[in-house]
């Protein structure tokens, strides 16, 4: 695939940035599409794949974690999803436009992947702003880490924890996969506390091979800075995208 013609294009960037600011963290959920997939679910009782993260930048882990999860869960498209207001993590790295580009970049070389921006950062938020542009009757699916399920089970971000848990969990399931630190043993055990084991049935378990699980969008840009090599670790497009963009930085400078 050529990607000349689409990396960093600076009207679809700038584009991209005025979307981003146009979505108010403060009002009510809203989503902002970047992409549509041709094959996206026009019908009812479709199965829809979430996967909602930083993607600081896209990973082979992150592909991996989806492709898994679509072969075991059957899942009929796939949702590329990226907060302006996430929870737990501030804008650093790359800018939100990039990772915007990044992920359409990635999706349109797939016919059931698209690509939004939502205003708000909390699940029970984002399901809200997705629920009112898909099908009555639609499945939904979260894919995560981890580490970023069991933040989901923090009280500090609720007013009324299992209220609102139980609200979330009426309305959707988790797959979530194993991380370096987490085994699927660490995993089945966090689910079987008191606190999460009512959502237990809720919640999906895939395993991801130890050298996917140890793979991070933190250590990838790590090693960016020590200008070590990084292209086993993002999916090729994704590659291009950031040489190209480091490259035209440099001769900015």
């Amino acid at each position: 695939m050529n990607l000349a013609p689409v990396l960093r294009q600076e009207d679809e960037y700038s584009n991209l940035r005025a979307t981003i600011d146009r979505l108010d963290p403060d009002g009510f959920p809203e989503l902002a599409w970047i992409h549509r997939a041709s094959k996206r679910i026009k019908s009812k009782r479709k199965r829809l794949g979430i996967f909602s993260g930083s993607f600081n930048p896209l990973t082979v882990a992150h592909v991996k974690m989806i492709e898994d999860s679509q072969a075991q869960f059957g899942l009929e498209e796939i949702l590329l999803c990226l907060a302006k207001s996430n929870v737990d993590k501030s804008v650093f790295g790359f800018s939100l436009a990039d990772r915007l580009l990044m992920l359409k970049i990635y999706a349109v070389q797939r016919d059931d992947f698209s690509v939004a921006a939502c205003s708000h950062g909390r699940f029970v938020d984002k399901l809200s702003a997705i629920k009112t542009t898909y099908p009555p009757r639609t499945s939904f699916h979260f894919i995560t880490g981890i580490d970023t399920l069991i933040r989901l089970f923090d009280s500090k971000y609720y007013t009324d924890m299992h209220a609102e848990l139980k609200s979330l969990f009426d309305q959707c399931d988790f797959i979530t996969a194993n991380r370096e630190e987490y085994s699927a043993d660490t995993i089945r055990r966090f689910l079987s506390t008191p606190e999460v084991g009512r959502y237990a049935c809720n919640i999906k378990v895939i395993e991801l091979p130890t050298d996917y699980a140890a793979i991070s969008s933190t250590d990838i840009r790590e090693q960016l800075e020590r200008g070590a090599p990084v292209e086993n670790l993002v999916p090729s497009a994704i590659f291009d995208y950031i040489k190209s963009t480091r490259a035209s930085s440099s001769n900015e400078n």
